[in-house]
């Protein structure tokens, strides 16, 4: 992450410094009487508090929402459950898979405990799975 920000801030100095003449890198402008009054160095310090304060800022959301899953929003119902854990575990199991049968969802405290089964599809015994949904997203799932 520092070495994205530095390699950033070294870049837009680069194409700050890159045409201009002394004067516009230590004015900012055209010249001590016609510049805007900002420093390329102000500028290039304020891109990179920009960018730390967004990853702090990003940071603080995951800290919120510790089991967020992307790709499946905010699961309310057990058939969203169903849906999330079933695609889910179909994904780890890989292609060519299918679900057997309908998956036994039931609630608990914080959301739900998703069971299942899987064909694999390639002559194998089938997978049985676990899943559990917690705070609205998938937290987990477990191939058997």
């Amino acid at each position: 992450m520092r070495i994205m920000i530095r390699a950033k801030a070294l870049t837009a100095v680069a194409v700050m410094l890159a045409g201009a003449s002394p004067a516009m890198a230590q004015y900012g402008g055209a010249g001590p009487n016609g510049g805007s009054g900002i420093r390329t160095r102000d500028a290039v310090n304020a891109a990179i508090l920009s960018d730390v304060s967004a990853n702090r800022q990003a940071e603080r959301d995951a800290k919120r929402t510790p089991y967020a899953s992307p790709g499946y929003g905010s699961i309310r119902t057990m058939k969203q459950a169903s849906d999330a854990c079933s695609a889910d575990a179909l994904g780890q199991v890989g292609r060519g898979s299918k679900l057997i049968g309908k998956p036994y969802t039931h609630s608990m405290a914080t959301g739900w405990e998703v069971e299942g089964e899987i064909d694999p599809g390639r002559g194998d015994d089938h997978v049985p799975f676990v899943c559990s949904v917690r705070n609205g997203s998938v937290s987990g799932v477990l191939l058997k």
